[in-house]
């Protein structure tokens, strides 16, 4: 089970380190025009990145991970629904800037969660890494939590426009399922979500760097 959480991790690591790099080097080659066609150059191993990390829900329910299940599971559902269901479904979207900055908050704190869970699975603690780890989470995560928002609040009018997953049954029921309702409701629920995860990163912070934790790690 080591040795497979281990592969898990290391293509988890590969494919968000690809798309972070893709992302640098597309920038610097050429500048703002790069931004709005992010999601058509990455898109597609961003979104198999996200699928795959389903499997981390399976992993703590199993037995084979000691994560807490609920926060993961939050963070986990935010990301599919945005990507999936938000941005993957209003191609309007997809040239936005904050998707963009977006994947770019999602492969800043995976490239480090990836890469210390890989020399974890190996008996491996770097302090240094520990400490990014554990506390990088902490700012990035409320502002990848906003960049959410607002790719939820953009599409917004696309949803209006185009009914996209809006449904209205025939008589007899006369009932209709309006999709950007849900989505305004969900802006609460994603907020609310963030309280409790935020809660729950400063206890893994506490948990994991404390001064005897890193000692005998280290050792």
């Amino acid at each position: 089970m080591n040795t497979y959480l281990f592969m898990y991790d290391l293509m988890q690591f590969c494919g968000h380190s690809w798309i972070f790099t893709n992302m640098i080097i597309r920038f610097m080659s050429f500048g703002k025009d790069s931004l709005a066609d992010t999601f058509y150059s990455i898109g597609f191993v961003m979104r198999l990145c996200q699928l795959l990390s389903v499997l981390e829900i399976l992993h703590i329910l199993i037995g084979i991970d000691k994560s807490h299940l609920f926060p993961r599971l939050l963070q986990i559902t935010e990301r599919i629904i945005v990507l999936f269901v938000v941005i993957n479904s209003q191609e309007e979207v997809q040239g936005k800037y904050v998707v963009c900055v977006l994947f770019f908050l999602w492969n800043v704190l995976d490239v480090v969660r990836y890469t210390y869970n890989m020399l974890a699975r190996m008996g491996i603690y770097y302090q240094p890494l520990t400490w990014l780890n554990f506390s990088l989470c902490i700012p990035l995560y409320p502002l990848s939590v906003l960049a959410k928002a607002f790719a939820i609040c953009v599409s917004l009018p696309y949803f209006e426009s185009f009914g996209t997953y809006s449904i209205k049954l025939p008589f007899p029921f006369a009932f209709s399922i309006y999709f950007p309702y849900i989505l305004k409701v969900y802006l609460l629920v994603l907020f609310i979500g963030m309280c409790f995860i935020i809660q729950n990163l400063f206890s893994e912070r506490k948990a994991h760097l404390g001064t005897g934790n890193i000692k005998k790690k280290r050792n």
